[in-house]
């Protein structure tokens, strides 16, 4: 199941556990922990006091009472001394007990907030980066639906580097839509919906001849070909996709983890050919199968979509494969900077 970035308030995820970055004590505090507190009510503290503590990169559980989730997981991070003190480790076992908590308590999905890039102190673009590959390491063979809780974009950094290549290619090939009739200029509509200029004018018209059969004889009976016509519809997407897995010698389940896609909605498209997906569930499975742009133009005409200049997120997709980078999770982090929607469910 998919992994998702949100900006939110993490004591309003509905979901079924939610993991509290908690200090020794477990008896509430500042930042994340004082607000799960606050919004549990004072039941979650009488339960916390019979936990006797908990050590750093342990995890405990305790019921959620007044938040919308069933649970609340209780873990405590390393405070950050210069990162030579095993803080990696110890933020990485944080991470990893617990989901193992939450399987264990057969938990469908789970919200993190940045564990220990608070007031301890850990560099929030290495405890982001902690958080993605523990938890990524995870859903290869576990299905849960994880959210990485943040406040604002600026809680993910994707590295300058990537940041003024994305910029530059995004300068390089943006185009701004002009208002007039809501369409860009006609040229730049033109080569984007990919037919030729048509150059004949109305004397090039007036001077072909007519022939007195075409003007005069009965039209055809489309009726009677119509089943001629249906023969010849093109495959759908779900057909399209299905043969491409099949090409590529996937089994589904690589398939649908590599697109950051729920096990659910890919069993809705197996099993129904006329399955319309949206336009980011469609670009998640074609990052998947490591489609080229051609081919992933191709899959996009099948679900009635195409990438354009016109629209910054294709602009950032175009720009990952083109570069042949398919790490959807690396992809999603750059469009969720960007303010873009991200791929998978």
């Amino acid at each position: 199941m998919p992994l998702q970035i949100i900006r939110n308030d993490i004591t309003k995820v509905k979901c079924d556990a939610i993991v509290n970055a908690a200090n020794s004590t477990l008896l509430g505090g500042g930042g994340v922990d004082g607000a799960i507190h606050r919004a549990a009510g004072k039941k979650l503290l009488a339960e916390c006091m019979k936990l006797h503590g908990c050590k750093v990169g342990e995890a405990k559980i305790t019921n959620a009472y007044n938040l919308p989730s069933k649970y609340v997981i209780h873990t405590v991070g390393p405070k950050w001394h210069g990162g030579n003190n095993n803080e990696k480790t110890m933020l990485e076992n944080c991470y990893r007990n617990s989901l193992l908590l939450a399987k264990e308590n057969k938990c469908d999905s789970i919200a993190f907030p940045l564990i220990s890039s608070g007031v301890y102190g850990y560099p929030m673009e290495q405890a982001f980066r902690v958080a993605m590959d523990t938890i990524t390491e995870f859903l290869d063979k576990n299905d849960m639906l994880v959210y990485i809780v943040v406040y604002d974009r600026n809680a993910v950094s994707i590295g300058e580097e990537l940041y003024c290549s994305i910029t530059q290619y995004i300068d390089d090939n943006y185009v701004e839509e002009h208002k007039s009739y809501g369409y860009r200029n006609f040229d730049t509509l033109q080569r984007d919906i990919s037919i030729p200029m048509q150059t004949n004018t109305y004397e090039d018209v007036r001077s072909v001849p007519l022939d007195d059969k075409f003007l005069y004889e009965e039209p055809a009976d489309t009726t009677a070909n119509l089943s001629e016509i249906v023969d010849m519809l093109d495959e759908s997407f779900s057909q399209m996709l299905i043969r491409k897995i099949d090409q590529r010698g996937m089994k589904d389940s690589e398939c649908y983890k590599r697109a950051n896609i729920d096990r659910k909605l890919f069993s809705k498209i197996r099993s129904n050919p006329q399955y319309k997906p949206s336009k980011p569930t469609v670009i998640a499975f074609c990052i998947a199968l490591e489609l080229s742009l051609e081919e992933t133009n191709e899959m996009l005409m099948k679900a009635g979509f195409a990438l354009s200049h016109s629209n910054k997120f294709d602009v950032i997709i175009e720009y990952f494969i083109k570069k042949g980078n398919y790490n959807i999770f690396e992809i999603n982090e750059a469009l969720f900077y960007f303010d873009q929607n991200l791929l998978g469910a």
